[in-house]
């Protein structure tokens, strides 16, 4: 690990560098810094600067001055509040606070209307302000890891959206408004307190990826998602090509799950489903399919249709035979079948051997 006055050293000559060379990036990341040296303020050119992974509680007032600046990464520092002047930096468009000790969002946050990407991941954050919506440049919002427990409606103001995490809080409902971000491609919200889904999310049809997993570590003091059924109207997301549903509490899926033909990845491990519907042949697209510690005693030969299919992971469950369909899937390198009731498996297709299996 760099030494703080090493950190200082190497600074101060990457900063000397960029001034003779004119470059407009300066990264002094991972230097164990705990000030910045004040020559920076003379790179009033400079449009991204990366102080990630340092030891900075304060932040210098000069900093402010560094108006050209559209990039600036704060992230995983000890910093409890930017200051206000920091708002000065208004032609930001990526903000990076990640994994400081924020418990509440600066006022100057508010400024910076050019922002595109805000990652506040990892932070310590309760509650975000009304204010927050008026970001609405905003494509990507990271809010990973956090400890909010309800969502401002304000956040269906952010329509430009295409990629929000909420994954890692305490959850227990969603906002109305969400249906409003119908650009979004990538939704996280795993690791929450949800038990029931808003109909909102259904106008998400633009959607690529969607993750409402619970913990796998139930037992810990982790939030988890607790499904135990899902919507309808899931099967309006036919663009989904990932979604991930494990560690809930499901006992059946929908038929409108059909309607998914997109998919190419869909996890339910570690939920109670005891049938699957037949419309699960319907998502031939499907390269992987993890059905592990449910509460299987039969699979629909339909699972035959699914000729593109690697992985299928099947162990834990509570099968005695396995349909002659599955003889079909010629592409399989990865089936596990491991801690069932297993005594014999079908009849593969001619010059076809299983693959190993789990």
């Amino acid at each position: 690990m760099v030494r703080p006055e090493d950190g200082q050293s190497v600074a101060a000559e990457l900063i000397s560098d960029c001034l003779r060379d004119g470059s407009t990036t300066l990264d002094l990341s991972r230097l164990c810094l705990e000030t910045i040296p004040e020559s920076l303020t003379a790179l009033t050119h400079l449009t991204a600067l990366d102080l990630r992974v340092n030891k900075l509680t304060v932040l210098p007032e000069w900093l402010g001055d560094l108006t050209a600046l559209t990039f600036l990464d704060l992230g995983y520092n000890k910093l409890t509040a930017p200051p206000e002047w920091l708002g000065n930096l208004t032609a930001l468009t990526t903000l990076d606070l990640s994994g400081n000790e924020l418990t509440v969002l600066p006022e100057w946050l508010g400024n910076l209307t050019h922002l595109t990407e805000l990652n506040l991941y990892g932070s310590e954050l309760t509650a975000l302000p009304e204010w927050l919506g008026n970001l609405t440049h905003l494509t990507r919002l990271d809010l990973f890891g956090n400890e909010l427990t309800v969502l401002p409606d304000s956040l269906g103001d952010l329509t430009a959206l295409t990629f929000l995490d909420l994954g890692g809080n305490e959850l227990t409902a969603l906002p109305e408004s969400l249906g409003n971000l119908t650009h979004l491609t990538e939704l996280n919200l795993y690791d929450n307190k949800l038990t029931v889904l808003p109909e909102c999310l259904g106008h998400l049809t633009a959607l690529t990826t969607l993750d409402l997993s619970g913990s796998d570590l139930r037992d810990s003091d982790l939030s988890s998602n607790e499904l135990t059924v899902l919507p309808e109207w899931l099967g309006n997301l036919t663009a989904l090509t990932t979604l991930h549903l494990s560690c809930n509490e499901l006992t059946a899926l929908p038929e409108s799950l059909g309607n998914l033909t997109h998919l190419t990845e869909l996890y339910l491990y570690d939920n109670k489903l005891t049938v699957l519907p037949e419309c699960l042949g319907h998502l031939t697209a499907l390269t992987t399919l993890d059905l592990r510690y449910n509460k299987l005693t039969a699979l629909p030969e339909s699972l035959g249709n699914l000729t593109a299919l690697t992985t299928l992971h099947l162990s834990g469950n509570k099968l005695t035979a396995l349909p002659e369909s599955l003889g079909n899937l010629t592409h399989l390198t990865d089936l596990g079948l491991g801690y069932n009731k297993l005594t014999a498996l079908p009849e593969s297709p001619a010059d076809h051997r299983y693959p190993h299996m789990g």
